[in-house]
């Protein structure tokens, strides 16, 4: 069985990978023969912007929803259908980069995504909109895998900097889209078109490096037997997923609140209408985030993830007072400490998961666990949009950060108490 491309965002390999014809990556027949070093950071700099293209029109939301005037259960649809998109994409070509090369899936996900932005400029609708968000899903979905294999066949021997780079680029590519475009919708020209004129240019820039850069990965047959999803937990991670899944949906459903919900929440706890606020708790969550993960990649699994939940339950209950009281100030610092504990929770488990997996079935493994990130991500928004049309995003914000709060403290104590039996079988053996 061939494992998924999206395995090698966490698990590095040893080696470079080699062509078919026998060159190293980073050499190829009438290609720039661009340095491994250099290679590497286009390829993590294209990370980044597929993620900030995708984030972008979160600060974007409220000034959709003032023109079309669609409700808070229509945005976060809206939002919802990006996740499913990329599921989907993820699940059914996360490893075509292994048989087709690195090169075309990631000009491919480029094209979607600048197919996405060329929406956004058109969109007057709801409709259109929604088309916008699944072409931008694709986007993620196809690039996540090739993207984070490619930084993988890359990086040095031996080093683990793939691993930290692709988390570290998907939180800070989140953060930098929401933050960089409130900016510009409040101080620039046309607040909901600038940003994508920049970005078909960004976009069209990278789909062009990536054209001439040499192939880093590999090609072979078999791409459409590729096709077919592959999901399952193997037996000897299966008490770990357990343990680690309320910690995987309490972080992914907290961050999907930010990114739906976060900019209208930021404009009633700070009480003012201007977008970079909007912006800023977005960038405060996942750029705390992408701090986090790169600090603690020398953590041991378990123990980055216990402090994350730590952390983030501590952040979950400073934004729960800071919105009950409306403290503008306590709702940023709270945010950001739940940022923290954000990364380093996903790190630690998604580390503690897969570390058990045999490598033939870590490809289903990781699927398994994307789709519980995913689903955590959109389903528990999309409710909260529902519960804002009838009780109010006060009370549904309180609601929410309590069963955050709730679940990062299960996650918590299932770890201790994992950690606590494991002790107690090595001392009686």
């Amino acid at each position: 069985m061939t494992e998924k491309t999206v395995i090698d965002q966490g698990i590095g390999h040893p080696g470079r990978s080699r062509h078919p014809e026998g060159l190293p990556a980073g050499q190829h027949h009438g290609r720039i023969a661009l340095p491994h070093t250099a290679a590497f950071w286009l390829v993590a700099g294209v990370l980044v912007l597929n993620l900030f293209a995708a984030t972008a029109p979160s600060p974007l939301y409220r000034v959709y929803q003032d023109q079309l005037r669609f409700s808070a259960l229509t945005l976060t649809a809206i939002f919802a259908v990006y996740s499913v998109a990329v599921l989907i994409t993820l699940l059914v070509f996360g490893s075509v980069s292994d048989y087709v090369g690195r090169r075309r899936v990631i000009v491919a996900a480029l094209a979607f995504n600048i197919a996405g932005c060329a929406l956004f400029l058109a969109a007057h609708s709801v409709g259109l909109l929604v088309a916008a968000r699944v072409l931008q899903g694709m986007a993620v979905g196809a690039g996540i895998g090739a993207l984070g294999a490619a930084m993988i066949d890359l990086q040095p021997s031996g080093s683990s900097l793939a691993s930290v780079g692709t988390s570290a680029g998907n939180f800070l590519g989140q953060g930098m889209g929401a933050l960089c475009t409130s900016l510009l919708a409040q101080y620039g020209p046309a607040p909901t078109e600038l940003i994508w004129y920049l970005l078909l240019g960004g976009l069209a820039a990278a789909a062009a490096a990536i054209l001439v850069m040499p192939e880093p990965g590999t090609r072979r047959s078999g791409v459409l037997a590729s096709l077919r999803p592959r999901v399952g937990v193997p037996r000897p991670a299966r008490v770990a997923f357990v343990v680690a899944t309320p910690c995987l949906i309490a972080a992914w459903s907290l961050c999907g609140f930010y990114l739906s919900l976060g900019p209208s929440l930021a404009k009633q706890v700070i009480g003012s209408p201007n977008l970079v606020w909007g912006g800023l708790v977005i960038f405060l969550l996942t750029g705390a985030a992408a701090v986090a993960a790169t600090a603690g990649a020398r953590i041991p699994a378990g123990r980055a993830m216990l402090a994350g939940c730590l952390i983030l339950f501590a952040g979950t209950a400073i934004t729960f007072g800071a919105i009950t009281a409306g403290t503008a100030d306590a709702f940023l610092a709270g945010t950001a400490v739940a940022g923290v504990g954000f990364g380093l929770a996903f790190l630690g488990a998604f580390r503690m998961v897969t570390a058990l997996a045999p490598p033939a079935e870590r490809a289903g493994l990781v699927a398994a666990i994307f789709i519980v990130n995913f689903l955590a991500f959109s389903i528990p928004a999309l409710i909260a949009g529902w519960a804002v049309t009838r009780y109010g995003l006060h009370q549904t914000a309180l609601v929410y950060c309590a069963a955050v709060a709730a679940l990062v403290a299960a996650a918590a104590g299932s770890l201790m108490l994992r950690s606590h039996a494991r002790r107690y079988d090595c001392a009686r053996t």
